[in-house]
């Protein structure tokens, strides 16, 4: 068998894994022992992350003709790619707070919704709340004028339907 129809699989495996991304990032794992390998993977699956480490070559293949072509520059040492179909920031959030305790994982680049980021742009794209955080923080924001509204109906009910005193009719002259 040619080396082309062993490598074909790999490349269709990595573009079928790109098909639905929403993003992806390249990351340098080298100097990462078992454990922090282990620990990272186990957080990133549990975000809905898929990581895999591919040869570059590989990964170049699948890459050529679809939005994370550009990351043809990134591709140059030992790179891992974390690929995420549902949060288009988990990837970038899950490695940077990894890197935060694995001083040795080291973020190349990305594509986050067909714009191309560097390092620095995947660690702004970091900052950003997940899904779930930003759906909690805009349902609070709407809840809480309802709250208000409720808080102050049932002030005016616990003191018998009264006007407030401020709002009282001026006595007569």
């Amino acid at each position: 068998m040619a080396k082309v129809e062993l490598k074909q699989p790999v490349v269709q495996e990595i573009s079928d894994a790109i098909k639905d991304a929403q993003s992806v990032v390249l990351v340098d794992y080298r100097g990462l022992t078992v454990e922090q390998d282990t620990a990272l993977r186990k957080q990133l699956r549990e975000a809905g992350v898929t990581y895999k480490v591919y040869k570059n070559t590989m990964m170049n293949f699948a890459f050529k003709g679809t939005d994370f072509e550009a990351l043809a520059p990134y591709l140059n040492g030992p790179s891992a790619v974390a690929i995420s179909t549902t949060d288009a920031t988990a990837p970038a959030r899950e490695l940077a707070n990894f890197a935060k305790t694995a001083d040795k994982l080291e973020i190349k680049g990305g594509v986050v919704e067909g714009n191309v980021y560097d390092a620095k742009g995947i660690a702004q794209i970091a900052q950003i709340p997940g899904r779930e955080a930003l759906i909690s923080r805009l349902l609070g924001s709407m809840q809480s004028p309802i709250t208000n509204l409720a808080r102050v109906l049932n002030q005016i009910a616990e003191k018998g339907g009264e006007a407030a005193p401020a709002a009282e009719a001026p006595a007569a002259e």
